[in-house]
């Protein structure tokens, strides 16, 4: 299993900006989810069309997660698809756009983040090439870079920086869970009096007076 998966997305919030960040409507699409990471195997489908998604269950590889940039009028996968990916050791799923069969997903356990559900299918008309650089949930995803994914979120972790990124943030969790409730909120006081005191917040009450 890879050392990714145990660190939140939150807790890479400490190595990496903002646009490393998923936009929140790409999502669980049941609950409770596991937390998955892997590299990823980019995926880009033409709109209306779902064949390199169905092409890719089959071309990545096992841990992969197949990170899609596709429309949302028509699903990319359902319940069969998803099977076979979970068969082929794929991780799971993450899909700027939509599924369908997500009570056969649900039953089987595979992770999948996406935007929704839709019942009907897009069409096998349209190729372009796989694993090449895409955009999923407004970030620019390249083959390789590690995604970690659960319910609060998908962080992109790039594939140069990965190793940096989960030392930063396994500290930070471990920093967060050497805490006490009230040894972190005595700290986190203290911050926010300090802010407050640097910002100037109160002066000009204080000066009125």
């Amino acid at each position: 299993m890879t050392p990714y998966i145990e660190v939140s997305p939150c807790d890479y919030a400490d190595a990496l900006g903002r646009e490393q960040f998923m936009n929140y409507q790409i999502r669980p699409l049941y609950q409770p989810i596991n937390r998955i990471a892997g590299p990823a195997f980019t995926v880009f489908c033409e709109p209306c069309d779902h064949l390199m998604l169905h092409a890719a269950i089959y071309k990545a590889s096992p841990g992969d997660i197949i990170v899609a940039q596709a429309d949302d009028a028509y699903a990319l996968a359902g319940g069969n698809v998803c099977a076979i990916a979970k068969s082929r050791g794929i991780a799971g799923f993450v899909i700027d756009g939509t599924i369908r069969d997500i009570a056969q997903v649900r039953e089987m356990h595979f992770p999948v983040f996406a935007r929704g559900v839709i019942p009907k299918p897009g069409k096998k008309a349209k190729i372009s090439p796989l694993n090449e650089p895409i955009v999923c949930g407004g970030v620019k995803v390249f083959p390789g870079d590690i995604i970690v994914a659960d319910e609060e979120g998908i962080a992109v972790l790039p594939k140069l920086k990965a190793e940096e990124s989960y030392k930063i943030g396994k500290a930070r969790a471990e920093k967060d869970a050497s805490l006490s409730l009230e040894a972190w909120q005595s700290q986190h006081e203290a911050t926010v009096n300090q802010k407050l005191t640097d910002l100037g917040f109160g002066e000009k009450s204080s000066k009125a007076d």
